[in-house]
């Protein structure tokens, strides 16, 4: 799938500071080109691309189905991005935007959103439906990650 692997974002390591191109599929885990520091990996990804950037993950994927017109979508969305940087090297975080993309929502059955699926290699880990308060988002996240991903 060519147009996925070229599609990057910037992340700035928080060890050493440096700018990074992370690719949305790549295999292992992205780390710093300076320092090795395990980065953030926060993807967008759509119908087309989802096999590739998701089931095909050797990390855990947590998938937030959201929209841009959802209130708790937006307030959610920074908690994940930070937990997404705690957990750099052990999770990889993919958005959705449900009305954009309607095969994952149905894939998941998502009848509302933000919906957070936890997978592993496509499969479901668990889901969690509805905002909630990132120390309940980080609790619930590392209760379910496989064993050594936190």
């Amino acid at each position: 799938m060519s147009g996925t692997t070229a599609k990057t974002a910037e992340v700035e390591c928080s060890n050493c500071g440096t700018i990074n191109r992370v690719p949305a599929v790549a295999d292992g885990t992205p780390r710093c080109g300076k320092c090795s520091t395990p980065l953030r990996w926060v993807v967008d990804a759509t119908d087309d691309e989802f096999h590739a950037v998701v089931d095909e993950s050797s990390l855990p994927v947590l998938v937030d189905v959201w929209a841009p017109w959802c209130g708790p979508c937006r307030m959610v969305s920074p908690a994940l991005e930070r937990l997404a940087g705690e957990l750099a090297g052990n999770l990889k975080l993919v958005k959705v935007n449900a009305d954009d993309n309607p095969a994952v929502s149905q894939r998941f059955e998502v009848r509302s959103i933000p919906t957070l699926i936890l997978l592993s290699r496509g499969e479901v880990l668990d889901k969690q439906i509805g905002a909630l308060p990132e120390h309940q988002l980080r609790s619930w996240l590392e209760s379910r990650l496989p064993t050594g991903a936190s």
